[in-house]
Parts: C-alpha cells; structure tokens; sequence
C-alpha cells in the first residue's frame, strides 16, 4: 500500500493549489445553502432538509442542486 503523504511534503504550488480548490467546494456548498434556505419550498424539487443533506456531499451535491433541484419558473 502506497503511504500517504504529508501535507508538508507538498510543493508550494499544490498546496495553493489544493487550498483553492477547497474554498471554491465551500464557496459553492454556501451559495447552494443560502439559495436553498431563501427560496420557497415549492420552488425546490423534493424536501428542503434532503436537499441540505445532499449540498454537502463535496462537489456533487451543490451542483446537484444547482441543476436539479431548484424549479425555474418562465
């Protein structure tokens, strides 16, 4: 089994690299819960919480929401 490596044992640019990425995840994650928690529970397919619940599995959940859950009206 392959060990693991240590945060310290990253170069500069990967470490830039993984902390962007991260606040981009969080970012997304918040903007979906704030968007989830000002809109109208008819305006989201399916329940509110379970849609809370799915906003905070990593990258999928929020664009999951984001594509899916939310209804647009004409």
């Amino acid at each position: 089994m392959a060990e693991q490596m240590k945060w310290q044992d990253l170069e500069p640019s990967r470490r830039a690299g993984v902390v962007t990425l991260a606040a981009v995840q969080i970012a997304l994650a918040v903007a979906a819960w704030r968007d989830l928690a000002r809109r109208e529970a008819q305006d989201v397919r399916g329940p509110k919480p379970l849609w809370a619940a799915i906003i905070a599995v990593n990258w999928v959940g929020p664009a999951s929401y984001f594509l899916v859950g939310r209804r647009r009206h004409a």
